[in-house]
């Protein structure tokens, strides 16, 4: 198999993981996140791609309830799918292999349009989680708000991931090792 892809909640190890398995495969890692940038350029998916910055984060958490946060992720996401989608076939025109890293590559997105296989990563603990987020912070300015977020990660997007992943048949992991595993089996790399 020359295409693979790793998506999950934020600060699960994805990009670690990623970066560490393209490395051992000769694949190249391909971070998903960072066509935002081309994204912003159009006028409509602008208000997506700075959709969660755009926003008050203290009145976000105080009034989204988890279903209407992953309604978010999934309208965000399904807007930036177009242009995800057309990177990839880009990249596999070119023959090389990669690996797709990124939280936009939701389970019913994948399920439909990518014709390789991919897993999901959804973090082995709140305080794993947490750490990681404080130290690459996606959205809060401030810990209570690195914390508030990790939350939304852990305790919301996690179980949507899972249960998306599930009802389309990808593999769902939580600790970078397994999911390692599974991802070398996919590059038919020996263990």
């Amino acid at each position: 198999m020359n295409y693979t892809f790793i998506s999950g909640i934020p600060a699960s190890g994805k990009s670690y993981l990623a970066g560490k398995i393209a490395k051992a495969v000769g694949a190249a890692h391909i971070e998903t996140d960072k066509w935002r940038e081309e994204m912003k350029r159009d006028n409509k998916l602008r208000k997506w791609v700075d959709f969660f910055r755009d926003k008050n984060e203290v009145e976000y958490w105080d009034v989204t309830n988890c279903n209407e946060h992953w309604k978010n992720i999934k309208n965000q996401s399904e807007a930036f799918w177009p242009v995800i989608l057309k990177n990839i076939k880009k990249i596999q025109k070119s023959g090389k292999p990669a690996i797709f890293e990124g939280v936009n590559i939701l389970p019913h997105l994948a399920a439909k349009d990518l014709l390789f296989p991919g897993i999901f990563l959804l973090g082995d603990s709140y305080e794993v989680v947490f750490e990681r987020n404080k130290k690459d912070p996606r959205w809060g300015k401030t810990e209570k708000l690195q914390k508030k977020e990790a939350e939304a990660f852990f305790y919301c997007e996690r179980l949507k991931y899972k249960e998306e992943a599930e009802k389309y048949g990808f593999k769902v992991f939580f600790n970078i090792k397994n999911a390692e595993e599974e991802l070398l089996k996919i590059f038919k790399y020996e263990i």
